[in-house]
């Protein structure tokens, strides 16, 4: 089993030079303690909370990780972004990796962010299934001719190509039935939110699985994100978990995440978060990913080695902890095989 993890965000009363040394110095310690992906988020025009932008962090980042080690976005806000330029930076920053880098796209969920950019917020899933196809003609032909609802290329000649060929894994983030089935058309695998129970991915695995088979699409595990809090009890984690999580959580909540009711979040937090969060002893943590990897193949697992407020020494045990208690006692783990899902 692979380990990978999200940089974040952070209040904006961080200075910014603090923010970027916390992402440099958690990949540092990342590395020491095995994980091997690490990732980022996107937004445009957020409140309360820093996000910096994925692809000139990623290059950063890039001289800092080990050749293996991969570097990724989970996810872009894909639709808000013209493909020839997101193209091409893409393009480039797979260049700077050596050919290491993943590519993970959504639609987001905030639509003052369309508002924003002036692009439709109900037209937003057709552009994300559009992109996607000029991405990849851009990526692998020499000449694009497109012809779709909201971008036109006119054999245009294309000059970056990524190293990776024939072009960089595009893992597609999705909540629902429908945006599971688009992930399957589209993308080499879907990446699974942290905010859904283990039966509620099962299910959604299984229409996924369908979609790939039924077009004669290869099978890749799933990039799992869980949060993940690890103490000397289950009831230490789970209140630990809530110290430093339950205000992002209700920031999420109220800025309109569709997996998460506002007023229990806030009342209920621990209610509303517990069925979805690996919790418990550095034992007790090992055997609930065992469990889930014994019902669906996922690889890598993703979680979050800091919350906003947290320090880069608070990020680092932290990790350090993670990777003895849980990381190193499960690099041998293997996932369940898609030849054990109902066909």
């Amino acid at each position: 089993m692979e380990f990978g993890f999200l940089l974040g965000d952070q209040p904006l009363s961080t200075p910014p030079e603090e923010h970027l040394d916390l992402l440099l110095r958690n990949v540092e310690a990342g590395q020491r303690a095995g994980f091997t992906h690490f990732t980022i988020g996107q937004h445009f025009l957020y409140s309360d909370f820093r996000w910096l932008q994925p692809i000139p962090i990623l290059a950063r980042l890039a001289a800092e990780i080990d050749d293996h080690v991969r570097i990724g976005t989970t996810v872009l806000v894909g639709p808000l972004q013209h493909p020839v330029q997101l193209a091409e930076d893409l393009a480039t920053l797979d260049i700077i990796t050596g050919g290491k880098l993943i590519v993970g796209l959504g639609t987001g969920y905030l639509e003052r962010e369309y508002a924003a950019f002036d692009k439709p917020y109900s037209k937003r899933y057709g552009m994300l299934e559009e992109q996607i196809e000029i991405l990849t003609a851009l990526w692998t032909q020499d000449r694009v001719t497109f012809d779709g609802q909201f971008w036109q290329l006119d054999d245009v000649t294309t000059h970056v190509h990524p190293i990776q060929k024939p072009r960089p894994p595009i893992w597609l983030g999705a909540m629902k039935k429908v945006g599971v089935r688009r992930a399957a058309r589209s993308g080499d695998v879907w990446t699974i939110t942290p905010q859904q129970t283990v039966d509620e991915v099962a299910q959604l695995v299984q229409i996924y699985v369908e979609e790939r088979r039924a077009r004669g699409l290869p099978l890749n595990p799933f990039p799992l994100r869980r949060e993940l809090q690890v103490a000397d009890s289950y009831d230490d984690a789970l209140r630990d978990f809530a110290a430093v999580a339950r205000g992002k959580y209700v920031s999420y909540a109220s800025q309109g995440m569709g997996l998460l009711d506002q007023e229990r979040v806030e009342r209920e937090f621990l209610a509303n978060v517990a069925d979805h969060v690996l919790l418990g002893t550095g034992a007790q943590v090992c055997d609930q990913i065992a469990a889930i990897a014994d019902r669906i193949p996922i690889g890598p697992l993703l979680i979050r080695p800091h919350w906003p407020g947290m320090d880069a020494e608070q990020s680092a045990r932290y990790l350090e902890r993670v990777g003895r208690e849980v990381v190193a006692p499960l690099k041998d783990l293997r996932a369940v095989g898609f030849d054990a899902l109902v066909a």
